[in-house]
């Protein structure tokens, strides 16, 4: 049974829009019942934003259409007044360059959608990469209640009796086809059978570790992060979260009474039990520091090297999202690790962390592996310092081949994503299996936007040879759904003079995980000297949102935000004047 209301209506938000004797009341009311409500709809009623990201370039989303009317139903049960916001829609195959150089459009999208609006509280619907930390970080911001529907996963794709994951079968038959071992009649069946309903990326991508996460900080309702998107069971979770909104308002719960530096440090227990997605790093940070957090990466390597990857799921793993919901999802993932949790965390049905998870059962345990048999003993992330990455680098250790977390060798250096794509395949390439590919300008400001870039293709002639991993670094991401000895987010990154900038072709690079260390051997004024001869890039945009987001983006140790939006930049945002 919820708890007796904190707020009367006179004190909610939408009482300054619909409930007093004014001009500009009298035209929110009429223009209300222009659209076909009575005014027993909203009279007294909290006002329930939906902020829907769907659109017809979002597949993970192209269920939405039918949850909204699921979650309208649940507030009107409620006893709340639903009204759905479109926001920006971030569908990850299809925005370009990057869905990250949106991310923050779609954070004050969120917020400003909610401030200059009638609304008391918001359900907020994504799942796609961008969506989860975009949605998240404004509705942080904007600091009303607040309540995450996620997507949930897509279906297992299938091919030829075989399953097949999004994203990390995507990378290994592309090579097996680069390598002249699939038929074009093999590639267009994997076309037809890798993504077989509405959800996301059903590997633990981005999409899913978002999902998760949101649930771990307690955004989401017990266990909804995992339930596949087209199970019926998701179109009850859209229910039951739209009449728990109506709930949250009444109590007043919002974001700022739900996070501390606990609730992250949960969180980041989930992501390494999960050999999680390296984005998340960048996306906890950001949501951190927009609620005013100091989360730091040493958070993220302290703990992964006390948490072992219990979750068996690609790319890490063998299995599926769905699989992980059927071995009890994300409940029960959070019940083995209760130990390293803090369960006092409050969540959004009001329980705590702890009281959510009381009695959740592992039902498979390949999936969802004991502490005695995971699938690695440390977490499924590590941060590397060094004198090439001096703010810190990350990577998978899970989704590399194991001989190559300690390894010595020479660079092949890319001057940028067009100079990789030219290059790559040529037979003339100065290039082993021992070499260290390097990929410069790829960062927040140089890509623009920081994209998933950093899985570099191995040459084809190493393809030919049976390479099928190979030491590759970068300022730039990858997809959680990628895999390989891949070092990311070097921070600072090249177009702003970060020492990813001076590295040239045959330089010794030296990467160790286990010491957590990535060196150029080069001589410290050789660096200088490098340095002093560097020319900046010129920047990629003259006006718009593209140059706005090359002036203040931060790194990616910072989040990635921009600065003018975290906390600790400025008072809060007042409330709108209404005239």
């Amino acid at each position: 049974m919820s708890q007796p209301p904190k707020k009367t209506y006179e004190e909610l938000r939408s009482h300054r829009w619909y409930g007093v004797d004014t001009l500009r009341a009298f035209g929110h009311r009429s223009r209300t019942k222009q659209m076909g409500f009575s005014r027993k709809d909203f009279e007294g009623k909290p006002v329930i934003g939906i902020l829907n990201t769907w659109s017809d370039m979002n597949s993970c989303h192209s269920h939405f259409p039918q949850r909204v009317e699921e979650v309208k139903r649940g507030i009107w049960q409620a006893g709340g007044f639903p009204v759905v916001l479109p926001a920006m829609s971030l569908g990850e195959p299809f925005v370009k360059p990057t869905t990250m150089l949106y991310r923050n459009f779609l954070a004050m999208e969120a917020e400003e959608l909610l401030r200059s609006h009638p609304i008391d509280g918001v359900v907020l619907m994504g799942g796609c990469d961008k969506t989860t930390p975009g949605l998240l970080m404004g509705a942080i911001s904007m600091n009303i209640p607040a309540i995450y529907f996620p997507a949930g996963p897509m279906l297992r794709g299938n091919w030829r009796g075989k399953v097949l994951g999004s994203g990390s079968d995507v990378w290994k038959h592309w090579a097996e086809r680069r390598a002249g071992n699939l038929s074009d009649e093999a590639w267009g069946e994997l076309e037809d059978g890798i993504a077989r309903s509405a959800g996301t990326c059903m590997t633990m991508g981005t999409a899913a570790t978002m999902m998760t996460l949101a649930e771990s900080l307690g955004f989401v309702l017990p266990g909804g992060s995992s339930i596949p998107a087209p199970d019926a069971n998701h179109s009850r979770l859209a229910s039951d979260t739209g009449r728990r909104i109506v709930e949250m308002v009444w109590e007043d719960l919002k974001p700022s009474d739900i996070l501390t530096l606990e609730s992250f440090e949960n969180a980041i227990v989930t992501t390494l039990a999960l050999s999680g997605s390296t984005n998340a790093i960048v996306h906890l940070i950001a949501m951190a520091r927009r609620a005013g957090i100091k989360l730091e990466l040493e958070a993220f390597d302290r703990l992964s090297r006390k948490i072992p990857v219990l979750a068996d799921i690609r790319p890490t793993g063998r299995f599926l999202m769905e699989d992980f919901y059927y071995a009890g999802g994300t409940r029960a993932l959070l019940s083995r690790l209760s130990e390293h949790l803090h369960l006092g965390c409050p969540t959004v049905n009001g329980a705590s962390l702890g009281e959510n998870i009381a009695g959740a059962e592992v039902y498979l345990d390949d999936v969802i592996r004991t502490w005695d048999n995971p699938v690695g003993t440390s977490g499924g992330l590590a941060v590397l310092t060094g004198n090439l990455a001096p703010r810190g680098a990350v990577i998978k250790p899970g989704a590399a081949e194991p001989r190559l977390l300690k390894h010595r060798g020479p660079a092949v250096v890319f001057k940028n994503y067009n100079d990789m794509e030219a290059r790559i395949d040529d037979p003339a390439l100065n290039v082993t299996a021992d070499s260290v590919l390097v990929l410069q300008d790829a960062g927040p400001i140089g890509a623009p936007g920081m994209p998933e870039w950093g899985q570099l293709p191995i040459p084809k002639k190493l393809l030919a040879q049976g390479v099928r991993d190979m030491v590759r670094i970068s300022d730039a991401r990858m997809s959680g759904t990628s895999y390989g000895a891949c070092v990311l987010h070097i921070c600072p990154e090249s177009r702003v003079g970060g020492p990813l900038a001076f590295v040239q072709d045959q330089d010794i690079i030296e990467l160790d995980v286990a010491q957590r260390r990535l060196e150029l051997c080069v001589d410290a004024a050789t660096l200088e000297a490098r340095r002093a001869a560097w020319v900046p890039p010129k920047p990629h945009y003259g006006r718009g949102f593209g140059a706005l987001h090359a002036q203040h983006v931060t790194q990616a140790d910072e989040g990635c935000d921009f600065d003018f939006l975290e906390t600790a930049h400025g008072a809060p945002v007042p409330e709108p004047e209404i005239h």
